[in-house]
């Protein structure tokens, strides 16, 4: 079993970190709106800890912030994971550099990766897979699929031949 740490204990998690980020953030909204006057720290700083300390005291508002707040580190982390995968594939600061389909591909295939380490890292491959191919509809489902990409691709060739 895991060991809990000093930050997971409830008083940080459910009381402690909220009330700071939204403190944080209000307050920081206060000073660059100028809402409550020009130069008036301390009124803004009693306004950001009065609406703090009442979103800690109501559950659902302060769950809201919590998953948000996950979402948004889970995101910046593939968003991150992204763009250095990316970043090797077109560098082209003063050393390689592709261009043309090559890079293309290449960057379809980084995006392709990230989405299944992002499936394989949450778990959800098992899930995907029996939505997808094991269902009573799933063999029709990919055969047209299929069928309507190799009519596309033939007719993307004959149009790009006839220009």
């Amino acid at each position: 079993m895991a060991q809990e740490t000093f930050f997971q204990n409830w008083i940080f998690k459910d009381y402690a970190f909220p009330l700071i980020l939204v403190f944080a953030l209000v307050f920081a909204v206060l000073e660059k709106t100028k809402v409550l006057g020009d130069g008036k720290k301390q009124l803004n700083a009693l306004v950001a800890i009065i609406v703090s300390m009442i979103l800690v005291g109501v559950f659902y508002p302060k769950q809201v912030i919590s998953n948000l707040v996950l979402f948004m580190a889970v995101s910046l982390v593939v968003i991150f994971v992204f763009l250095i995968l990316y970043g090797f594939v077109v560098g082209d600061k003063d050393g390689f550099k592709l261009d043309g389909p090559i890079r293309k591909i290449l960057v379809v295939i980084v995006f392709v990766a990230v989405v299944m380490a992002v499936i394989w890292a949450t778990g959800t491959r098992i899930a995907i897979i029996d939505l997808l191919f094991r269902q009573e509809w799933s063999e029709t489902l990919w055969t047209n699929v299929i069928l309507i990409l190799s009519v596309v691709g033939v007719l993307y060739l004959v149009f790009k031949k006839a220009k």
